[in-house]
Parts: structure tokens; C-alpha cells; sequence
């Protein structure tokens, strides 16, 4: 049986503030399935975003590990961890962070482009399927909030990566556009088979995943 695409061994973070040592996560361990849909909620400051971005390569654990089908996050050089987030993972974020002076398809091809790919036309076809066909030549700002978590969403999906992390992709969108976007993200993430993890602090958002999970205390617990 192969091995769960994201693993946790053993995850610490501690932060060194003013002379004082602030420990954020205390020893999580974690698997998700492959396809698995999975929620982390926790108190503002609980550590939810840290966690995920240390499940996502983007901030290095003080000790122990990630596991991304079957290979080591950080036991080795960064350079290879970027090239494994590139192949493997997406991110959507709660800011959208979509480049001002590129349109929307063009946002979309960059994480294809920085991996020396040409996907245009997959480019396309993921605009069209989260409803942004006639608005794929538009810069963020001709965007609605919406819109451009949209693009953000088909950004994330244009290397085909194997697994999702989405950090309060809802919050920064009113609760019936959030809602719009939730319903395309999971019905996008579904038909693919892909895993997603997200974070949010909105607990009936939460309950539409396969597992909920609360970090307290730098700790998991389930739902």
C-alpha cells in the first residue's frame, strides 16, 4: 500500500521572541489520505497558519518532518524544496497575493513558467471551469474579490499538483461570494481527486470536509 501523501513526524515550532522561546506547535503528528479533505480550526494565534505552511515547505519546523508522497521536505537543500512545491503542492491564500500588472491568465501561468512549462491552454480551460472565461485578460483590479480567488484557485491547480493547502480562502470575501468559492474550490478538488488542507476559523465551512481538525495548545485534536 503506498504511503499517505502528506505525513507529519514529530512537527515543532518555536519562536525565539524577545529573548523568550514561544513554542507554537508541540509534536504534531498527522497523515492525509490521498483525496482526503481535511479542515484545521483553532482560536486566532493558535498556530493554524504556521502549521500549514510547514506542511506546505513554506516555513521550516524546529524539529522533526514532512513527508510529500513519500519524500523528505527538509532534509535537504532548499532549492529542492522549492522545485517539490512546484511539482507537488498548490497554495491558495487569504490575500489572493495575484501579480497587479499581469492578468488573470497570465497569473495563472506562473507557477508553470517558473517550472519551465508551457500550459496555456490548461490555463484556460482552468479558468473557464471556476467561471472566468470572459475575464481572463483582465488585471486584478478589473476583479471582484471573488474573481480573483478564483484565478487564485486556478493558479494553484496549473501544475496538476497532487495536494491543496488553502489558508483562510474565504476570509477575506463576504459570506455568500466565500460561499460561491468554497462550493467551486471542493467541486474543483473532488472531480480531480486531489487532497486539500485547509485553514479556517469557520467552523460550518469546516464541517464540509472529510475531517476536522482543532489545534490547541500546539496540539491536534479531532474535530
Amino acid at each position: 500500500m503506498p504511503a499517505a501523501p502528506l505525513i507529519a513526524q514529530d512537527v515543532h515550532r518555536t519562536y525565539h521572541l524577545g529573548g523568550h522561546d514561544l513554542p507554537v506547535l508541540r509534536g504534531i503528528d498527522l497523515e492525509v489520505a490521498a483525496g482526503e479533505k481535511v479542515f484545521l480550526c483553532g482560536q486566532s494565534g493558535a498556530g493554524k497558519t504556521t502549521l500549514l505552511y510547514v506542511l506546505g515547505g513554506l516555513e521550516k519546523p524546529t524539529r522533526g518532518d514532512v513527508l510529500v508522497q513519500g519524500r523528505s521536505l527538509y532534509h535537504g537543500p532548499a532549492a529542492a524544496r522549492a522545485r517539490q512545491r512546484n511539482e507537488t503542492m498548490g497554495f491558495v491564500f487569504q490575500h489572493y497575493f495575484l501579480l497587479p500588472e499581469l492578468t488573470a491568465l497570465e497569473n495563472v501561468l506562473l507557477p508553470a513558467m517558473i517550472g519551465g512549462r508551457k500550459a496555456e491552454a490548461r490555463a484556460r480551460e482552468l479558468l473557464d471551469r471556476v467561471g472566468l472565461a470572459a475575464r481572463m485578460d483582465h488585471l486584478p483590479t478589473e476583479l471582484s474579490g471573488g474573481e480573483q480567488q478564483r484565478v487564485a484557485i486556478a493558479r494553484a491547480l496549473i501544475n496538476d499538483p497532487g495536494i491543496l493547502f488553502a489558508d483562510e480562502p474565504t476570509g477575506n470575501l463576504d459570506a455568500t461570494t466565500g460561499s460561491g468559492v468554497m462550493d467551486m474550490l471542493m467541486g474543483v478538488v473532488g472531480e480531480a481527486g486531489k487532497t486539500l488542507v485547509v485553514v479556517t476559523h469557520d467552523l460550518n465551512l469546516a464541517k464540509r470536509g472529510d475531517r476536522l481538525l482543532r489545534l490547541k495548545d500546539g496540539q491536534l485534536e479531532q474535530g
